[in-house]
């Protein structure tokens, strides 16, 4: 073995080198193989993303970027959340500087099929073409593929887990918000601390607020507990794991006391993720963000979460002492009786 000798990038070693590399960096971190390894791609496909001509227009979003860009949830997050700002991509609708919302439910139909439209065709003909030429250039072995608004990158796996992970990158693109507020952050690997003598991906994208984040996480959790659906997740435990890691990291009551910006996820949710409840009614994201907010489901729901909590748990998914589930769902009753404390002290003022 070669590897620790002098500095090389870790996607060039051989494959052998890549697991002596990263066993090393798993004894030193307690953290499995099979996660080390996704990091990687992950990390990779965020540094080529960002340096294509688009990034500028890119912001990382979602559980992934409380991870890598704050360090505020002690959990790994496989997947990539991006926005593409509405401005850029329909500029003829939305207008430079504006807040990148229609006027009305019918305008968001129009909005809404147009960009669909042109995100699909972007994945496909911009994104999937730059990964792969990028993985032409550094002579890596790995599978891209579009669907929709969502590129895949999958990858030959040196370690398995449980399976509740598997060797695929999910590049999810939306294009219906401004991604603001957001700031430069910079995103390295998870082995990279542990192997000094290694060069590992590493960028500094332009990453959503965790202020933003913990709102957008609040409302798709509201939906689920009232009913709804959340949507294309059938792992979705961790949005509830990370709203009582932002509490604990100070994130959640900054977002509890920013009213601006939780009204301005209520209007956003309000016109483009419009979802119905267990009675076939509209949810109300701004009445939820304005003191009817509900974090905690009950009944078979709250029986499905434990089981999906249950299943991140075993696939070491969570860097920590895992905290229990009983104990989670303690930290969200009491975000929710703040949150809606919260908005009804700021109503009364």
């Amino acid at each position: 073995m070669q590897w620790w000798r002098v500095a090389e990038a870790f996607l060039s070693l051989s494959r052998r080198d890549q697991a002596d590399a990263l066993g090393v960096a798993a004894d030193k971190s307690g953290r499995p193989v099979h996660l080390l390894q996704k990091d990687v791609w992950v990390v990779w496909a965020l540094e080529t993303l960002f340096a294509a001509a688009f990034g500028s227009h890119l912001v990382f979003k979602g559980g992934t970027s409380l991870s890598k860009a704050y360090q505020a949830i002690a959990r790994f997050s496989e997947d990539v959340d991006l926005t593409y700002d509405i401005r850029a991509i329909a500029p003829d609708l939305a207008e430079p500087g504006s807040e990148g919302l229609p006027s009305n439910q019918s305008q968001e139909r129009k909005w809404t099929k147009t960009i669909r439209t042109r995100l699909d065709a972007w994945t496909a003909d911009t994104v999937v073409p730059t990964l792969e030429r990028r993985l032409s250039e550094l002579g890596l072995t790995a599978t891209v593929a579009a669907q929709g608004a969502m590129a895949t990158i999958t990858y030959e796996p040196l370690a398995t887990g449980t399976g509740y992970v598997g060797p695929v990158v999910l590049l999810e693109f939306g294009a219906r918000s401004t991604g603001e507020p957001s700031e430069p952050r910079p995103v390295t690997c998870d082995a990279a601390p542990y192997l000094p003598e290694v060069v590992f991906p590493s960028v500094t994208p332009a990453v959503m607020r965790p202020e933003r984040t913990f709102w957008e996480k609040a409302t798709a959790i509201h939906v689920f507990c009232r009913g709804g659906k959340l949507r294309g997740d059938d792992r979705f435990s961790r949005h509830w794991y990370d709203i009582v890691a932002l509490d604990r990291s100070g994130h959640a009551s900054a977002a509890l006391a920013d009213r601006s910006l939780a009204d301005r996820v209520g209007r956003h949710k309000n016109i483009f993720f419009r979802e119905k409840d267990s009675t076939g009614s509209y949810i109300d994201y701004a009445a939820a963000v304005r003191g009817q907010l509900q974090l905690v489901p009950e009944g078979d729901r709250l029986a499905i979460l434990a089981d999906d909590y249950a299943q991140m748990v075993e696939d070491r998914l969570l860097f920590e002492t895992s905290p229990t589930f009983e104990s989670v769902i303690e930290g969200c009753q009491d975000i929710q009786q703040r949150a809606n404390a919260e908005s009804s002290l700021s109503e009364a003022t």
